[in-house]
């Protein structure tokens, strides 16, 4: 193993990379463009919704999401700010999309939980924390759209102990809500941030701090409201937990802090806080043991996203990879395990939504994204060291909605192939075939129906094909574990269908879940699996 150089150990140790989840409009990606222009990534932050000046988020980059005013893809962005630099993933809110969120978290060392304080955890929160929790990567909880009215504040905090199953900490502490927000309680310093209102977040604002006990206070917050706030802190102080490093970083206590991303306060804060409380980028489980970044000086990387079409100019398709340890640079020669051969990184790029930038160099725990000419799949390793070996999978969500899928015009059928296909692999979609026919009659799963809508919109947008779904109503896909089973004499169910997956290997689809066990019952010795192999 060669020798880590101090340079790239530096690198990499002001390397942070984390992951924003959320619910649905709760403001998830506010925030993210307001960490950008912190970080002086942007200069003017685009609502999503802001339909009067024709902005968008700048996270947002698929003409559908511009058009819905929601996230169905994750964008990666990479800034610097206070000496670091950060790859910020933000990953589709919609629980339709949550496959590729957790896709997205095997490439995070941490999240960000972005929570709406008049809503508390909703459905969608608590889907993606299992996944953090799964991976027990630290998660970080900001409480936003404090400007509104808001639940109570120890109401908040028990919600998201309850139900997550995490102990809460505040580092601040709101002083009211609405209109009447006043700021928040700085617990460390013992000072009061205060909020004022910034022009629809194209300033960044000044944040007045003053101690809790200085007679100028009175003149900002009403008597009443120091009064309330004394009594929660004496409270927090009494009854909540303390704050634990160790615990943090294990991912069993979640650091809390209030907000308002529109309005940029609190923002900067939590980012200040957020970068002292992570750590540089984390080993990685491999097949040969866990691989650390700050002793591993060879470049090794595994793909986590692969989407098609960027660039509507090109038509390309970009392999999104988290590189796990040493030093990448631009044309590099590498092992490609799973295809079992060296391969060149041509055109590296990082990326600011579709904006792009060409990388000569990029260190562990950095994000780029390069060209595809169709080799990569979701979870493959490269190594530029002779030793081989291979990262933990990524597992796949079993689909749980089904469509048969044509293209209406017959003269398209290579364009309808190639688009399907494609848009398989980035692994949006998964497509089977009917058993012993060819690709005539294509079956399209997917685990959530608003897949369907983003396939149809990109094949016809994309492709330039217009299809015609069909909706199937199998509920239960299983796998066959068994090598020798012969499909043909396989005895099943008036419910079930045999179909063949992209690899060609045999599944059973099912609309009943009691015809699974007797399909088994019927079938001696055979095995059938929720997951691929």
């Amino acid at each position: 193993m060669s020798q880590l150089s101090k340079e790239v150990k530096e690198q990499i140790e002001k390397r942070r990379t984390f992951a924003i989840i959320s619910h649905p409009d709760a403001g998830k990606t506010t925030l993210t463009e307001k960490f950008l222009l912190y970080g002086g990534a942007i200069n003017l932050a685009g609502s999503v919704k802001g339909k009067a000046t024709a902005r968008h988020a700048v996270s947002d980059w698929m003409e559908i999401e511009k058009e819905r005013g929601i996230s169905v893809t994750s964008s990666v962005l990479q800034f610097n700010y206070g000496g670091y630099c950060i790859n910020i993933l933000d990953t589709p809110g919609h629980q339709d999309f949550s496959e590729d969120t957790y896709r997205t978290l095997m490439a995070a060392d941490s999240a960000v939980m972005v929570i709406d304080a008049s809503k508390g955890v909703e459905a969608q929160t608590r889907k993606l924390f299992k996944v953090c929790t799964m991976r027990h990567i630290p998660i970080f909880t900001f409480i936003n759209k404090m400007d509104r009215e808001a639940l109570d504040t120890f109401e908040l905090l028990d919600d998201i102990e309850n139900e997550l199953g995490i102990a809460t900490c505040p580092v601040n502490w709101p002083i009211g809500s609405g209109k009447e927000f006043r700021g928040v309680y700085d617990r460390e310093s013992g000072k009061v941030e205060l909020f004022s209102e910034t022009h629809k977040g194209t300033t960044q604002g000044e944040v007045r701090k003053i101690a809790l006990d200085d007679s100028e206070m009175d003149t900002w917050i009403a008597q009443q409201q120091k009064e309330k706030l004394l009594e929660e802190i004496e409270l927090l102080d009494g009854a909540g937990a303390e704050f634990s490093q160790e615990l943090v970083s294990k991912g069993e206590l979640s650091p809390v802090f209030f907000g308002s991303a529109l309005t940029n306060f609190g923002v900067e804060t939590f980012l200040r806080h957020f970068l002292q409380m992570t750590t540089s980028p984390l080993p990685r489980q491999s097949d040969k043991g866990a691989v650390d970044p700050m002793e591993e000086a060879d470049f090794s990387a595994f793909v986590f996203k692969i989407q098609a079409n960027m660039n509507k100019a090109h038509r390309d398709r970009i392999a999104f990879m988290r590189i796990c340890s040493g030093e990448f640079e631009a044309g590099m020669d590498v092992y490609h395990m799973q295809g079992g051969k060296k391969v060149r990184l041509s055109q590296p790029q990082q990326l600011m939504a579709k904006e792009r930038k060409i990388v000569e160099k990029a260190y562990g725990g950095d994000i780029i994204g390069v060209f595809d000419p169709g080799i990569f799949s979701i979870g493959d390793t490269l190594t530029a060291s002779g030793e081989r070996f291979c990262y933990e999978g990524i597992p796949t969500f079993a689909p749980e909605h089904f469509a048969r899928v044509r293209q209406i015009d017959t003269m398209k059928r290579k364009q309808f192939v190639k688009g399907i296909n494609q848009i398989a692999q980035e692994g949006a979609i998964q497509i089977f075939q009917e058993y012993n026919t060819g690709m005539e009659e294509i079956i399209v799963g997917v685990v959530g129906v608003l897949q369907f809508d983003v396939l149809k919109y990109r094949l016809e947008n994309e492709y330039n094909v217009e299809i015609r779904m069909d909706s199937l109503p199998y509920e239960y896909i299983r796998w066959i574990g068994n090598e020798e089973i012969n499909l043909d004499r396989l005895t099943g169910t008036s419910d079930m269908k045999k179909v063949k997956d992209l690899k060609g290997r045999p599944l059973l689809l099912f609309v009943n879940e009691w015809s699974i066990r007797m399909t088994q019952e019927r079938n001696d010795g055979l095995i059938l699996m929720e997951f691929a192999r």
